[in-house]
């Protein structure tokens, strides 16, 4: 009974472990878009300033709460669009004392005009307009258009009449009473109030924002282990391609696997193997099913001695070409080759297989397919005959449909390639010119958070007429599998690199597990 209750505490611990892990990973993917970690850090950051800047406002008397509301404003402004033209730490704290000042200086002239003091002086038409009007023009003069400034600007204009001529500071629970005009002190909390939040902003886009595919990115991380399937005609050229991709990380390293199957030992009998244990010395007493089985395992050991020697010059290539540590693995074929590959990936610590494209019945052979529904990041590379068997690629275009952890992974498999001194393009597609804007801004979100210089580009025609139009200005298409699409919308509408046969250059598929 006891034994019976434990084992299914156990059994939901353990569901529960594996349902916060799912859960966590889903929520760094939701953060890998630029658009959400803005969304969180604005719904975070912005009501913790404020708050700080509240009890500021307690503890010094000096502070008027009618700074919070253009402050507030502007806060929101900088975190919601790091980016953007008001993103500017000086903009920010100069365009707002700027304004506070300029309305200071309209409540002086205005109580002047007017004959009163500036505290007793109500708002006033004329005041406001000339508020504006310095505001407008001091602002432009220095470059500090801050649309926050003619806020701080006009209710500069009932502090005086709010605060007073006397004020309260507190400090260290010691008053001091002093006696500072209202529109001054708000000046001055203006211009210390908006540098504390600026500095906040500072080091969050300095040491967070720019730095979140550090923080972040799962996706640029790993990929690092690189399991490459011996399959077909082109296998050179994929573990070329794996061994590039792993030689750019200083822990990388590439296993070439060789899957040995029932039929190749059953070409090598054919073929005249003699090693079957059936020569005329064999004993006549000797059981007719042990010969055989001798004689099958003698086939099985001399196919994969074959193997490995071919799987050991490859690797020798591939170090002496690259400098990337490859190790070699022999495995027997079980119920599933893609299962056996996946199995080995585990086995040998590999984070991603790179294997040649493989095509039955103009779409993916079940190998390729089969690869794609695991638990391990997947490549299928498709070597162009144009290629002529290319170790280089400096030129990578990157076709995205949408922002993400693929995305991240493809711009990152790109850089790999090409290094620094190489060119990447990335590109999407649109429907309608309405829609430029947006998808500009969520290109340079992709590419900004990556070393070096990166072409964007941004079409009204389809993929496929666009990839064909540019495909002889690159060695590389880096595309998405679309594995996360359902299979209604696949069958609607295939996926790209199914439709795309003719292009001049080499494509590599990625399926993020």
């Amino acid at each position: 009974m006891l034994d019976g209750l434990r084992d299914r505490y156990h059994a939901v611990l353990r569901r529960a472990r594996r349902f916060e892990r799912r859960e966590v990973a889903e929520f760094r993917r939701w953060l890998e878009h630029t658009t959400n970690l803005i969304h969180l850090s604005v719904l975070l950051l912005v009501p913790l300033l404020i708050a700080v800047v509240t009890w500021f406002s307690q503890a010094l008397s000096v502070v008027s709460f009618l700074l919070f509301p253009p402050l507030a404003s502007g806060t929101y402004t900088l975190f919601a669009d790091p980016e953007g033209k008001y993103a500017s730490p000086t903009k920010f704290v100069g365009g707002m004392t700027a304004g506070a000042v300029c309305g200071w200086v309209a409540l002086l002239i205005s109580a002047n005009l007017h004959r009163v003091e500036p505290s007793q002086l109500s708002p006033h038409a004329s005041g406001a307009a000339l508020s504006i009007l310095l505001t407008g023009a001091v602002t432009w003069a220095l470059d500090l258009e801050e649309p926050t400034a003619f806020s701080t600007a006009l209710l500069v204009l009932i502090t005086d009449a709010a605060v007073g001529e006397i004020a309260e500071v507190t400090i260290l629970s010691s008053t001091v009473t002093v006696g500072v005009s209202g529109a001054f002190s708000y000046v001055v909390s203006v211009a210390l109030t908006s540098g504390f939040v600026a500095g906040v902003f500072v080091l969050w886009r300095d040491h967070f924002y720019e730095q979140r595919s550090r923080y972040l990115y799962q996706s640029t991380k790993g990929d690092d282990h690189v399991l490459v399937p011996m399959r077909g005609d082109r296998a050179s050229s994929a573990a070329m391609f794996g061994a590039q991709l792993a030689a750019a990380h200083d822990a990388g390293k590439v296993v070439l696997l060789d899957v040995v199957d029932e039929e190749t030992v059953k070409t090598v009998a054919e073929t005249g193997d003699e090693s079957d244990g059936t020569d005329d010395d064999q004993p006549e007493l000797v059981d007719a099913e042990t010969v055989e089985a001798e004689g099958a395992a003698a086939e099985a050991v001399q196919v994969a001695d074959e193997s490995a020697k071919r799987l050991e010059a490859e690797a020798n290539r591939i170090k002496t070409r690259v400098g990337v540590p490859c190790e070699v693995v022999v495995a027997g074929d079980g119920a599933n080759t893609a299962s056996t590959v996946l199995k080995t990936a585990h086995e040998t610590n590999c984070d991603l297989v790179v294997a040649p494209y493989e095509e039955q019945n103009g779409g993916l052979s079940p190998f390729v397919r089969g690869l794609f529904r695991g638990d391990v990041d997947t490549i299928a590379f498709r070597s162009a005959p144009e290629s002529d068997g290319r170790e280089r690629w400096k030129r990578v275009l990157v076709p995205v449909r949408r922002a993400g952890d693929t995305a991240h992974a493809m711009i990152d498999f790109a850089r790999r390639l090409t290094g620094l001194s190489g060119s990447v393009g990335v590109c999407t597609c649109i429907d309608r010119e309405a829609e430029r804007r947006a998808t500009e801004t969520k290109l340079a979100n992709l590419v900004e958070t990556f070393d070096g210089s990166f072409e964007t580009r941004v079409s009204r025609s389809s993929i496929e007429s666009f990839l064909s139009a540019n495909d002889s200005h690159y060695d590389l298409v880096i595309m998405g599998a679309s594995t996360d699409r359902s299979t209604a919308s696949r069958f609607i509408s295939p996926p790209t690199f199914e439709r795309l046969h003719d292009l001049e250059c080499d494509v590599a598929v990625v399926h993020r597990a």
